[in-house]
């Protein structure tokens, strides 16, 4: 169907209708070559479902006609327009689109740049935010809540929610099984409880948010508060810009309380099996001690994008005398003022372990091991986050779910070309604190090609750290900072390479996290886990990232290589996006619609 043109021809909005138009008749006719033909030879397609069923992108009009020959048919895409006024800025236009598919309706955003004297696509993002007839009661479709009039044997909402809670994985089968309840199985939670696919949410504390809770006391969220809402309730305008763990932790709670998401606290799953013959996961849990098997469709491991903490290793672990602790079970400073202490590693929670510490009165000295890449906290949110996440983004009008949009329509793989410039602004404003840091011997690095701490976060997840304040108790040595590999532990001391002894009273290992798969094999198989292969990653070929190149995160949000199983998490801001694709693929298949998945990933990498 021809779209209606209302912008003249040679203006920006009318290059973006036009386009738009264009590319719609191209779907309608099923005329692959043309559609592909309105790409630019250099560009990239990202769909988030509407599609392929997938989280893919591809490249050029090669890629383009790829994904039309398999999804064109069974899509049907229609009705693509404008949905805002297109701008236009050094060559490229920018415009939102709306469209629907065969399924489901969906959002979307072009940049056009001029080759051959016509606007061809150069990134192009797809995205489905709702299924039809399964929309969320939402807006207009909000529930009535009161039941007018007089009726007999009326359940009110609590006796209702009594029931539904005392049922579900008992007399009923939860279709979805979201094992673990940080942030990011508490936002899918929610998403799937709007959604009305039966779920749990299980995780091993007792309440939610003790996953925040348990850690040192000193930590609080490096990501602003912009970047970190939750679906549906968004933090109050008073919420603080950097929110203390604790503070998190018990809007956690009360977010899943008031979302009425099916959680259930001291619980934890043990063993899982899936049978493809009959279509569901035979899982054991332990509900307060209690012996439980949950028989879900469908399995999601929301146990952490770091995976699980890498503990090296060491001889001599089991002689020293004083306390060792991975940085996530390090309870804070207050029993270690007076005491020396070794912190192994050189990224966040190093430096922020360090920093309470010394505040304490403790002997501190950081062990590096390898390069890290430090940004400050005020340039990374006025030079990196400003633009989408800040509250003069806000004023400008753009929502969180634009900020998300925007963001997510610039492909990985020319990602780092608009990062790099941004963190030379970082190292040029803030070059006193560099040379300082430098010249007290801190090995400091931007990143294998200079575009610094998000794409070492989407890259590796690791490598980098948020400067709060701790960075200057090592540039000026407050903090002891030496550099090497530890070999050995004594008695009462780490040993380095170079024969270096730390007297130590406690070790605290900030030494990373694992693939996320790692979770799957000691509840699945470790045969599972090499199925699935890496979790996290792009495939760029950086340090820690091995090709070939994957173009997406690796299994995250999207279908993986063994059947009904499903990794969720990341960030704050992750977590609250991703989540919809997520849940939406999970609706689909609960309500028996056709998912065919294009472009399932390939495993190049176990671990």
């Amino acid at each position: 169907m021809t779209q209606t043109l209302d912008a003249p021809p040679g203006t920006t909005a009318g290059r973006a209708e036009s386009w738009l138009a264009g590319f719609g008749d191209a779907l309608a006719a099923r005329d692959v070559e043309r559609a592909a033909g309105m790409f630019a030879a250099t560009s990239f397609w990202r769909d988030l479902i509407a599609f392929s069923w997938n989280i893919t992108t591809v490249e050029g009009r090669p890629g383009v006609t790829g994904l039309l020959d398999a999804t064109l048919d069974r899509t049907d895409p229609t009705g693509f327009a404008v949905s805002e006024p297109p701008d236009e800025a050094d060559g490229v236009t920018t415009a939102w689109f709306s469209f629907e598919t065969g399924v489901g309706r969906g959002k979307g955003l072009v940049r056009l740049v001029e080759e051959d004297g016509e606007p061809r696509a150069w990134t192009f993002l797809t995205t489905m935010y709702e299924l039809k007839g399964h929309e969320e009661p939402r807006g207009p479709r909000r529930p009535l809540g009161a039941e007018h009039g007089i009726h007999r044997e009326r359940e009110t909402w609590l006796e209702r929610r009594e029931r539904e809670a005392a049922e579900l994985g008992v007399a009923t089968q939860p279709y979805v099984l979201v094992v673990g309840g940080g942030q990011g199985g508490i936002a899918l939670g929610a998403r799937l409880r709007q959604l009305g696919v039966p779920s749990i949410v299980i995780d091993k504390h007792p309440r939610p948010g003790d996953q925040w809770r348990g850690r040192y006391k000193s930590l609080c969220l490096h990501d602003p508060v912009w970047y970190d809402h939750l679906p549906y309730v968004p933090f109050p305008d008073n919420w603080p810009v950097f929110a203390p763990k604790d503070k998190i932790g018990d809007w956690l709670e009360s977010y899943t309380r008031v979302m009425e998401i099916p959680y259930w606290s001291s619980t934890v799953a043990t063993s899982a099996s899936y049978s493809p013959e009959v279509g569901e996961w035979t899982v054991q849990v332990e509900r307060e001690g209690a012996p439980l098997t949950l028989r879900p469709a469908h399995l999601v491991l929301a146990t952490g994008m770091s995976g699980k903490p890498n503990v090296p290793e060491i001889p001599g672990q089991d002689v020293f005398r004083g306390d060792q602790q991975h940085s996530s079970q390090h309870p804070g400073p207050d029993a270690y003022a007076g005491k020396r202490v070794v912190v192994i590693g050189s990224n966040n929670s190093a430096f922020d372990i360090c920093g309470a510490l010394w505040e304490h009165g403790v002997d501190v000295t950081m062990v590096q091991r390898s390069s890290t890449h430090i940004v400050r906290s005020d340039s990374l949110m006025e030079i990196g986050l400003g633009a989408l996440y800040s509250e003069e983004a806000v004023a400008a009008g753009v929502t969180t779910e634009k900020a998300d949009l925007t963001f997510a329509s610039l492909p990985y793989r020319i990602m780092h070309e608009f990062q790099i410039p941004l963190y030379q602004q970082m190292r040029e404003r803030d070059a006193d604190f560099y040379e300082r840091l430098e010249s007290a011997g801190f090995l400091h690095d931007w990143g294998d090609d200079g575009s610094g701490l998000f794409m070492k976060y989407l890259r590796r997840g690791s490598g980098y750290y948020i400067d709060v304040g701790a960075a200057d108790l090592v540039a000026n040595g407050d903090v002891r900072l030496v550099h090497g590999q530890v070999v050995r532990l004594t008695e009462d001391a780490v040993v380095l390479d170079d024969g270096t002894e730390l007297p130590a009273d406690l070790v605290v290992y900030a030494t990373g996290y694992g693939s996320m798969n790692g979770w799957a094999a000691d509840l699945i198989s470790q045969e599972v886990a090499d199925r699935v292969g890496k979790v996290w990653g792009l495939g760029s070929d950086t340090t820690k990232d091995p090709g070939p190149w994957e173009g997406e995160q690796r299994n995250m949000w999207k279908p993986t290589q063994q059947e009904a199983l499903w990794f969720h998490g990341g960030n704050l801001h992750q977590s609250r996006h991703y989540s919809l694709y997520l849940a939406l693929q999970l609706k689909a298949r609960s309500e028996g619609i056709p998912t065919p998945v294009h472009g399932l990933q390939e495993v190049h990498h176990l671990r």
